[in-house]
């Protein structure tokens, strides 16, 4: 059976001593002022030489797991699979590994998978929060636990947060819709009290009154469920009935866009001819769509990034305070009706 390669027969091989070794494979180089040269070195002649950690001993006696926790919301959103895919990139780089999970939009099922990652012994935790988590995220902070809040915002919770501002998003887009003629705007969202989607609703309003439009709440459709697309279709037979009052929508998420798009294409509304259409974030599937869909688009990559490093501060500096709103991009189509 071949001998496994410890530490000190890297250290033999290149002449150097064992801490110094340890120090670059455990990523300390900086902290302890290795060179870039002899790091690189080390790490070169360890990958030859097969070199692997052993992960149950180094994390008895370092207390450290180098595993980081990333509950997500649903699996099933655009959002999630872009920003899981930046978190992981990222966490790589520092040699740690994720280990996710899904809330499925429930405050129980977020509790549970928030326990289990914690008896996992996780080093830390990326999470997107439910409705009604408040509780969850308060036993986090009580019991130190390295965290940080992604995507959604919860008001009364002092906490990391790396998200978008929602606002100023949605602004945008309703005023994209009004300097491109429109001015009945419905607006489809969810009935919730998760404050991403309050100010997303937020914006909305505030372009029409920038505008001098008043608002008719007629035009505004709560969807109460998440994953019932029949409430979605009957907000929509009830919108389209207005028609030509209701001149176009804003869908409040990229999900809606999807499954509203599809079923205004089957009541064959012409977009952008008799509505006009955009969406709060963007989507595979609009390549579909005979029209170029206007929408916004997160940045999930500098969100998956900037979580994984602000959570990273936090596990090496408990007091990091750090609150970042970055800005959605905006990418102009042909479905308001656009020259």
């Amino acid at each position: 059976m071949r001998k496994k390669t410890a530490l000190k027969d890297i250290a033999e091989r290149i002449g150097v001593s064992t801490a110094l070794v340890s120090y670059v494979l455990n990523n300390q180089e900086e902290e302890k002022r290795v060179g870039k040269e002899i790091a690189l070195k080390i790490r070169e002649v360890a990958k030859e030489m097969n070199y692997t950690t052993n992960q149950i001993a180094k994390s008895l006696k370092t207390r450290k797991t180098n595993t980081i926790g990333f509950v997500v919301a649903d699996i099933n959103y655009r959002f999630t699979t872009g920003v899981t895919r930046a978190i992981e990139a990222e966490c790589q780089k520092f040699n740690y590994t994720v280990i996710f999970g899904s809330s499925h939009e429930d405050p129980v099922r977020f509790a549970e998978v928030v326990n289990v990652l914690v008896n996992r012994q996780v080093d830390g935790l990326i999470l997107i929060p439910v409705e009604k988590c408040e509780e969850q995220i308060e036993y986090l902070k009580q019991y130190e636990i390295p965290f940080v809040l992604i995507d959604r915002i919860l008001p009364n919770v002092d906490a990391n947060l790396i998200a978008i501002d929602n606002v100023s998003a949605a602004f945008q887009a309703t005023r994209h819709l009004i300097r491109t003629g429109h001015k009945r705007i419905g607006m489809v969202t969810y009935k919730t009290t998760l404050m991403h989607l309050q100010d997303r609703k937020k914006g909305y309003f505030d372009a029409l009154e920038a505008a001098g439009i008043r608002p008719d709440e007629n035009l505004v459709k709560e969807i109460p469920d998440h994953h019932n697309e029949q409430h979605l279709n009957t907000c929509l037979d009830e919108l389209m009935k207005l028609l030509p009052k209701c001149d176009s929508v804003f869908f409040a998420t990229d999900t809606l866009a999807v499954n509203g798009l599809r079923h205004i294409n089957a009541l064959k509304i012409n977009v952008p001819k008799r509505l006009g259409i955009v969406s709060f974030d963007a989507s595979e599937a609009f390549e579909l769509f005979y029209c170029k869909i206007t929408h916004g688009r997160q940045p999930l990559e500098e969100i998956g990034r900037l979580a994984v490093n602000t959570l990273l501060d936090v596990m090496k500096h408990k007091k990091t305070k750090r609150k970042i709103m970055l800005e959605t991009d905006f990418h102009i189509g042909q479905s308001c009706g656009e020259k």
